[in-house]
């Protein structure tokens, strides 16, 4: 194994040994193939480069207490990517190809897992970019399918604690009809410079009302929005909110749980009523949220009065992390264990 400080890793890019690559082209899936180049080799009239024909994913590799290392949800997460293919007129990458990828790489680079008991994990990071030459806008006929893989620690820096947030309206992340429900880069790009007002007025992350009235909770950040009360866990529907394998994986725990579930729109006004409200998916799983300020009009939303997770997300964040460590049955089948 490297030697690395597991117990402080940062949530960034660390050099690991290999990624795996597969081209696309005259319409079907090539070979995989294994390299150890950190660079991409691509036309500077790809489509990725000027039309946003990219699309990524986000998952986890985590080492266990029995010498296994367990791969969280990679099914849900090539089935996303897929969607988003779909979206922005781009080939499927189909399960099979996504999964036996998703194994090699972490094989690969199985050395950078980090060991049990530290907050740590192998970020994996799937990329389908559009490498053809292209002028017009048009989809490419040539792609490339890339994954590699980074040892992170913690996306915020306490870990799970609470954090505290602020509504920005002068921006949105996505529109309602857009690529909100899609994983593309431009949706992040779209998010900086709130993400930048939200941090320069000493906030954690900025928090985002629906695109088309500015009455609706949308997302935190980049990450799904969570409410709980009365036994219920309620997040929002939304057309631009992208489907968080995170949230799904809670709203299951929630029900196993014996909580009621609850998707649907749920206006600013109702934040005063939360008992606990959260931010989740894959980077942070749970970022328990202390309170939420809407500057613009003098209101302060105080969600944890004490300053500490509520016992339901901290019941779900245990859950959820004792099935991707191995230590919950895993009944609904969402971990592929690698010896």
């Amino acid at each position: 194994m490297v030697q690395l400080d597991w117990s402080n890793l940062k949530f960034g890019y660390i050099p690991t040994n290999y990624n795996v690559r597969c081209y696309y082209r005259n319409g079907k899936w090539g070979e995989i193939e294994v390299s150890s180049e950190t660079t991409i080799n691509i036309h500077m009239a790809a489509t990725c480069l000027h039309y946003g024909q990219e699309a990524f994913e986000g998952l986890k590799a985590h080492g266990c207490k029995d010498g296994k290392v367990r791969i969280f949800r990679m099914r849900a997460n090539a089935e996303r990517l897929q969607s988003t293919c779909r979206g922005i007129l781009m080939p499927e990458v189909p399960t099979e190809l996504f999964e036996e990828m998703v194994t090699k790489v972490v094989k690969l680079n199985r050395e950078f897992v980090p060991p049990y008991g530290h907050d740590a994990s192998l970020y994996i990071r799937p990329l389908l970019i559009g490498t053809s030459a292209q002028v017009g806008v048009h989809p490419a006929s040539e792609y490339l399918f890339i994954i590699f893989v980074t040892p992170v620690g913690p996306y915020f820096k306490g870990g799970f604690a609470s954090s505290n947030y602020v509504i920005i309206r002068e921006y949105d992340r996505a529109a309602p009809l857009g690529t909100g429900r899609y994983k593309v880069g431009g949706n992040y790009a779209a998010s900086l410079a709130a993400n930048k007002i939200a941090h320069d007025k000493g906030y954690s992350c900025e928090f985002y009302l629906d695109a088309k009235e500015k009455k609706y909770i949308d997302e935190c950040g980049a990450a799904n929005f969570f409410g709980i009360k009365n036994n219920t866990y309620i997040t929002p529907k939304s057309s631009s909110v992208l489907p968080s394998i995170t949230n799904n994986s809670l709203q299951q725990i929630a029900r196993d749980m014996g909580m009621k579930v609850e998707v649907r729109p749920i206006p600013e006004e109702e934040l005063s009523t939360f008992e606990e409200a959260g931010a989740c998916g894959t980077a942070a799983v749970i970022s328990p949220i202390e309170k939420i300020d809407d500057l613009e009009n003098g209101k302060s939303y105080v969600i944890s009065k004490d300053g500490k997770p509520g016992p339901w997300s901290t019941k779900l964040y245990n859950h959820l992390r004792k099935i991707q460590l191995g230590e919950e049955p895993d009944v609904h089948n969402w971990v592929t264990v690698l010896d």
